[in-house]
């Protein structure tokens, strides 16, 4: 055998290994790799990912673009590249911004128990970072709306807009679904109240890396107590920023009743809905929540509603 061919059949079976190591890796972490995709495909956009310290620690987020400036919030559990299949076609006539949450993706605290209170400081430091003195524009998935509204509410002379997608400030009531699954069959039962029952079924190994990650990753460290001190129970008439709720009616966590009890209570609020989507629509139907979110950022803002009494939204 020549020496060639020993060199090629060593570079062949290095490569195999990496190959084979790779596909072990992806079939154990199919929830980090999806992940790192997202992450990969917002840098091949053109998305500079950029880091900085704040007083929760590091920060990390992603911006492209010029313009108005849009901030694209993402759940509990998620990260910025949740939103890769949107953000680019938003950033070309925005500056589009997209921050790990406190305690998400690469952005501080890594151990310990995260605060929603600590998100929505990091919110506000990416905005006086990024758009000092500018009114912003918020769309929020999930947990990422509700931070966007406390920002509104902290903070309603820097939001010009709020776009609240399958996400409020309203406690949810008990619908049978944990967000902490401690087997397969409960990982099964929660995805499936969060998508479409058309969309295709979650493979056993992915359910399987969902319970791991309702054990060790960021929602099972979520502060329960600083969250529920933080609802807006009897208390959305003080949220005066104009406000669109964009909602996948398939979602069996936040139903569309919960979409229309937040709208009746927030003074400036119109309701858009999302057939055969679920609770994540960035992921499960991205065509048709960019059609949507078009709409609404470039459309006339919601207008004051007198029509719901005072304490609406209870």
């Amino acid at each position: 055998m020549s020496k060639a061919v020993r060199v090629l059949l060593v570079l062949g079976a290095s490569l195999l290994a990496v190959l084979l190591g790779a596909g072990i890796w992806l079939f154990r972490n199919p929830l980090a790799a999806f992940a790192a995709h997202g992450r990969w495909v917002l840098a091949r956009a053109g998305f500079s990912k950029k880091t900085f310290e704040t007083r929760a620690g590091r920060l990390t987020y992603f911006t492209r673009g010029s313009g108005p400036v849009l901030v694209l919030l993402h759940g509990a559990g998620d990260q910025a590249g949740t939103f890769s299949r949107i953000a680019p076609e938003l950033s070309k006539r925005r500056t589009v911004i997209v921050p790990d949450l406190a305690g998400h993706g690469e952005s501080a605290p890594f151990t310990g128990p995260i605060r929603l209170t600590s998100i929505v400081d990091g919110v506000e430091a990416v905005l006086a970072k990024e758009a000092p003195g500018e009114k912003v524009v918020l769309v929020g998935n999930s947990l990422g709306a509700w931070a966007a509204g406390l920002v509104a509410k902290r903070s309603p002379d820097r939001v010009a807009q709020l776009v609240l997608v399958n996400g409020g400030l309203l406690r949810a009531g008990d619908r049978g679904v944990t967000l902490t699954p401690k087997n397969r069959g409960e990982a099964r039962r929660t995805i499936e109240a969060l998508r479409d029952p058309a969309s295709p079924p979650i493979p056993d190994f992915v359910l399987d890396d969902v319970v791991r990650q309702a054990k060790n990753g960021p929602i099972g460290r979520l502060d329960v107590a600083d969250m529920e001190a933080n609802l807006l129970e009897g208390k959305l008439r003080d949220l005066t920023i104009p406000t669109d709720l964009v909602w996948g009616v398939s979602d069996r966590l936040l139903t569309l009743d919960y979409a229309k009890r937040l709208a009746a209570g927030l003074p400036a609020a119109r309701l858009t809905t999302l057939p055969a989507c679920g609770h994540v629509p960035q992921v499960e139907c991205p065509v048709e929540l960019l059609r949507a979110l078009t709409a609404v950022l470039d459309g006339p803002l919601p207008t004051p509603s007198f029509s719901s009494p005072p304490g609406a939204g209870l």
